[in-house]
């Protein structure tokens, strides 16, 4: 299995490479994780992950300034090649984003990324452990899980006026935060997967078991 971890400057990228190698590991599974900028290497990929953070505005601005390298991402993810966004990489998913200005996304989930509202009580951005919330089996990337387990977050901006049936799992900040989000081989997380410890580690481990229907 070839897996690409997808390189435009942003996002935990040795992080993410080690997590993934390290769930593979667990799995047993023969897979070869490349941090890459290169569009071929993407395109011949058996998985895709986007990390990033920063602002959405950066994110999409540096994605789109290499050569073939927003373009290899569709192009596969619409071939049906499963892909995960994790943090900024997620948030790239929706539809636009409002930070630094109006930036379009990928257009794959229904909803933009806008900034959270300053919950009573408590600090902007969201950074520390938070409790995920999701019904059990509503998505293989939750298999494993259990409602209550705590994921790494850091952010201000989140998903806004998203579908429902797109959102598979919420964190509570004041108020429900999306924290996951799927729509057919298309998977995200806000928080940070390759920062949360054996709950990162198991969806990672999923993802890379994931057989999306077409």
């Amino acid at each position: 299995m070839k897996v690409a971890v997808v390189d435009y400057g942003s996002g935990n990228l040795a992080s993410a490479s080690r997590a993934l190698a390290l769930a593979a590991s667990r799995l047993g599974l023969a897979a070869e994780i490349a941090v890459t900028a290169d569009p071929a290497a993407v395109a011949a990929a058996d998985r895709i992950v986007l990390p990033g953070q920063g602002a959405f505005a950066d994110c999409a601005r540096g994605l789109g300034a290499i050569a073939g390298l927003r373009d290899a991402v569709l192009r596969a993810t619409h071939s049906g090649t499963p892909f995960l966004g994790i943090c900024v990489g997620m948030q790239l998913m929706a539809e636009r984003g409002l930070e630094h200005g109006v930036t379009p996304g990928f257009g794959w989930i229904a909803g933009e990324i806008a900034a959270m509202a300053p919950p009573p009580c408590l600090r902007l951005p969201q950074m520390g452990w938070n409790e995920l919330g999701f019904t059990p089996g509503a998505h293989p990337l939750l298999d494993g899980l259990a409602p209550g387990d705590h994921a790494y977050f850091v952010h201000s901006y989140a998903l806004a006026g998203g579908h429902a049936a797109q959102c598979i799992a919420t964190t509570d900040y004041g108020g429900p935060v999306v924290a996951m989000v799927a729509h057919r081989n298309r998977a995200g997380t806000q928080f940070h997967v390759e920062k949360s410890q054996e709950v990162g580690l198991r969806i990672l481990a999923n993802f890379l078991c994931w057989r999306p229907a077409p």
